[in-house]
């Protein structure tokens, strides 16, 4: 088992350090973005670090969106036999331009995983983490 569950409750709430320790061993997310009150929701992978989530893209709907509106949600999960957890970000979204960042995202290595030019790096910066485990099973009876 991952993390240890008190009193038996099934579903443990995470603190910032188990969350980001989660996410930095997890390499596909989900992002969320909202413009005009329509949300879109686009399957991404990253990289971490210094508490920074770092993906790529191209010029499409999620670039676009991202600089109209940079409040964004990020989501990363696992699920295996017995246990699952979600972490969710809330956070700022920029497109990165300045050489400085750029160089330093590039040392990250984050390799797109289709083989399209993605020339735009997206830097996730949290202003709050909230992450769950759960402890999978059959439902109780009553």
């Amino acid at each position: 088992m991952m993390f240890e569950h008190a009193d038996g409750n099934p579903v443990l709430e995470l603190d910032d350090e188990q969350s980001w320790r989660l996410l930095e061993g997890t390499k596909h997310g989900r992002l969320v973005v909202s413009v005009a009150g329509e949300p879109d929701i686009f399957p991404v992978n990253y990289v971490t670090s210094e508490r920074k989530v770092y993906l790529r893209t191209a010029p499409g709907n999620k670039l676009a969106q991202l600089t109209i509106n940079s409040t964004v949600l990020f989501e990363a999960d696992g699920i295996l036999s017995d246990e699952a957890w979600s972490v969710v970000l809330r956070a700022k979204a920029r497109v990165l331009s300045n050489s400085a960042d750029l160089a330093a995202v590039e040392e990250l290595g984050l390799k797109s995983w289709v083989p399209t030019l993605k020339d735009f790096y997206v830097e996730i910066d949290p202003v709050s983490v909230s992450g769950r485990h759960f402890q999978l099973g059959e439902q109780p009876e009553l």
